[in-house]
């Protein structure tokens, strides 16, 4: 299958930045991704009803022809902004279409930052040649941390697999930290290939690779107006073709493109806003996998289990009423168990009798762990990455428009 390699570029993708002054001085703040013409592309968006207007005008460009770039803005969301927000993502789209020559529909605007704010049109426009200028291979890392919003790491991973001999890469890079409940795949994410790949395997890849990855993450429950997640194809590895769905060729490529996601969803839950410990939640035994994600939701989204995560307070009564709470009709308790890591802690509806806090506290304390919860009712399984809610979690987002 595929291997986990050092950060690798993508032939025939290239990446530039550019500082446009658009919430935050001297820092780079525009990305631009130039992809070469006969690239396929696939994406998913948010599902917030009040998604931004880059999100509508991408979903739109996307419809229309395949992109040959993608314009990427930190620090202002441009989103709630009405009929002017839309003036202005088009604006964008055709200031990057007039320099490269290019159609605006094939431009696919993206933007992360502050809500219900204008974009300065004006500032990134004349940005944009600085960006262009700068296109290289080589401009991920550069373009990672120019996608931060209250990021403090960017966040890169690559996989490689061979068809036949030929390698094929995958590189995918992210941004997100805050406002994370996905409902399709993360706040921002951009994934590369070299593969030749139909825009319909590339579809199908992307949809089954987003659910274990970015669809299984939360940090605070709070799904973005501007989630996006693009994966692109420049076609230009020396591997053979793949346009068969049950190929092993397809079955490697999708297995490297969902690595790469759960690499990302896994850093950006673990870069949380003030998040101090990283937390699998895995429900087993569902009826269900809405059953199943009920019941992960309902611990990863409670406040008094998070402060608890903070606090490495191993105060399993607030797990227990989690799981009693997320609405499972007819559940047995005598049936639950529930562990943290190891070490059980309910058994047959109470205090598993070898608990000792002791053996929780061990537990808790560790920067990363899981709780396991087994419900008896079917043999449906899910997972759900969370973290801790802190003092900084509240902190960054009181400060965040100061």
């Amino acid at each position: 299958m595929s291997v986990k390699i050092d950060f690798s570029p993508i032939a025939g993708i290239r990446l530039g930045s550019a500082a446009a002054g658009i919430k935050y001085p001297d820092r780079n703040d525009l990305v631009v991704i130039e992809l070469p013409l006969g690239a396929t592309c696939a994406a998913v968006f948010t599902r917030n009803a009040f998604c931004a207007a880059p999100v509508v005008v991408a979903r739109r460009n996307l419809s229309i022809s395949p992109p040959h770039y993608l314009l990427i803005n930190s620090g202002n969301a441009n989103a709630g902004t009405g009929v002017q927000g839309m003036e202005d993502a088009e604006a964008c789209c055709e200031g990057l279409a007039e320099i490269a020559d290019c159609q605006a529909s094939q431009v696919l605007p993206f933007s992360t930052g502050v809500i219900g704010e204008h974009l300065p049109v004006s500032r990134l426009i004349d940005a944009l040649p600085q960006a262009i200028n700068s296109l290289t291979e080589d401009g991920w890392v550069t373009a990672a941390n120019a996608i931060m919003t209250t990021d403090t790491v960017p966040k890169l991973a690559s996989r490689q697999f061979l068809v036949d001999g030929m390698p094929i890469t995958v590189t995918g890079m992210a941004k997100g930290s805050g406002m994370i409940r996905p409902d399709m795949a993360t706040m921002l994410a951009y994934i590369a290939t070299d593969a030749i790949i139909t825009p319909k395997l590339l579809r199908e890849c992307l949809q089954h690779a987003v659910e274990p990855s970015f669809n299984a993450i939360t940090v605070d429950g709070d799904t973005s107006t501007n989630d996006a997640c693009v994966l692109m194809a420049s076609g230009m590895s020396p591997a053979a073709p793949i346009s068969d769905m049950k190929s092993a060729a397809y079955q490697k490529f999708c297995a490297a493109v969902t690595e790469v996601c759960m690499d990302l969803a896994r850093d950006i839950v673990r870069d949380g806003e003030g998040a101090t410990k990283l937390v699998e939640i895995l429900v087993e035994g569902a009826e269900s996998q809405t059953e199943a994600k009920d019941v992960a939701y309902t611990i990863a989204h409670s406040p008094l289990v998070k402060t608890a995560l903070f606090a490495s307070d191993p105060n399993w009564g607030r797990i227990l009423a989690a799981v009693g709470r997320a609405g499972i009709d007819g559940l047995d308790i005598q049936n639950v168990g529930i562990w943290l890591d190891e070490t059980c802690i309910v058994r047959n509806g109470g205090r598993a009798e070898e608990y000792t806090e002791e053996a929780g506290q061990a537990v808790m304390s560790q920067s990363e762990f899981t709780i396991r919860v087994a419900l008896g009712r079917g043999e449906t399984d899910t997972r759900v990455l969370t973290c801790d809610l802190s003092y900084d979690y509240v902190r960054i987002n009181a400060e965040y428009r100061t």
